[in-house]
């Protein structure tokens, strides 16, 4: 009992100087990267041609207009990837303590894979992965 009051008196003195560290660090980071970028602009070389001041398009010239529509089936595929990944974290905290979670947890982490896979045969049947035209 004595050692939780302890613990009360610990948390309830801890105050802004705790975030100190924390403070220093990112100002620290923050002049690295400053310096770094004031650095480069007054070591690095200044030799602007035309040919470096234009956009760079990726060596290909370019023919017609960029604005041509894309496929619904892109952006479709581009959030399952996310969402299913998002998914994977979860399992992150299951194998950190799956010797605390016993059997229980072990029964959690089966029932999200199932629901998991639930999901992803869904996506499978409606076609969402499926690029025909």
């Amino acid at each position: 009992m004595l050692s939780f009051h302890v613990l009360l008196l610990d948390a309830a003195s801890s105050g802004p100087i705790d975030y100190l560290p924390v403070i220093l660090q990112l100002i620290v980071a923050g002049l690295f990267v400053a310096g770094g970028i004031a650095t480069s602009q007054l070591l690095g070389p200044k030799r602007r041609t035309k040919d470096k001041l234009e956009n760079f398009e990726g060596g290909i010239q370019q023919t017609g207009n960029a604005r041509q529509p894309v496929a619904v089936k892109y952006f479709l595929t581009a959030i399952l990837y996310v969402l299913f990944d998002v998914e994977i974290v979860f399992f992150y905290p299951y194998a950190v303590n799956f010797r605390q979670l016993g059997w229980e947890g072990f029964v959690a982490v089966l029932m999200f894979v199932g629901f998991f896979l639930c999901g992803f045969f869904y996506i499978l049947k409606r076609g969402a992965l499926k690029f025909d035209d």
